[in-house]
């Protein structure tokens, strides 16, 4: 999802849902989960492959996002990434020993692929941890949580169906990113998130 706020009213530019496997099947979505599957060197192996081959589709998606938004008249300014709550992961083996941290180390594999094409296309980041995402969009965005929730959802009302909870996240996360402290505006230009 990409936005721009406007005296103070954000507005979507995009949205779009970006797959980062070339093959969307269990096998490459939950990479993971398959290389528990695996003698374990081949394991390592595939995993190896889907992550390179996420940070590639993201870097892709965000390049041709970069340049669909200056088409519009807009420049990407950052990205934002809401992050899992729990600990870093450990080894593989560790990993692949615990169901839990096999769900964990899959969705960490493409938000860290997110995060690495952000950067090869020039573009900071604001995370924050999904527990905590409201309470710091409200601080960032001067908003209490009531009054941002029911922005969010009048939005959705907006933008139509599906307004889904990574969505909303999505939303909250690119609007407090282009407000957050470390965030530098060039009033001179329009900004997008």
């Amino acid at each position: 999802m990409a936005l721009s706020v406007s005296k103070g009213v954000p507005s979507v530019l995009a949205r779009q849902r970006v797959h980062l496997v070339e093959t969307f099947t269990y096998k490459f979505r939950q990479p993971y989960h398959t290389a528990k599957r695996m003698a374990p060197d081949e394991g390592r192996a595939f995993v190896a492959r889907v992550q390179s081959e996420a940070r590639r589709l993201a870097y892709r998606a965000i390049r041709e996002l970069q340049d669909n938004l200056q088409a519009q008249g807009y420049r990407l300014a950052r990205t934002g990434l809401v992050l899992a709550s729990g600990r870093p992961l450990p080894r593989l083996p560790q990993i692949l020993a615990s169901h839990a941290l096999i769900h964990t180390a899959d969705g960490e594999l493409f938000r860290g692929a997110i995060l690495h094409a952000s950067a090869r296309c020039g573009l900071g980041s604001a995370t924050v941890r999904e527990k905590e995402l409201l309470s710091e969009a409200s601080r960032v965005l001067h908003l209490k949580p009531d009054a941002l929730t029911q922005r969010i959802a009048d939005l959705g009302r907006e933008l139509g169906p599906p307004w889904s909870q990574d969505e909303k996240f999505a939303f909250m996360v690119a609007w407090m990113a282009l407000f957050s402290p470390s965030s530098v505006l060039n009033h001179a230009e329009k900004d997008a998130d």
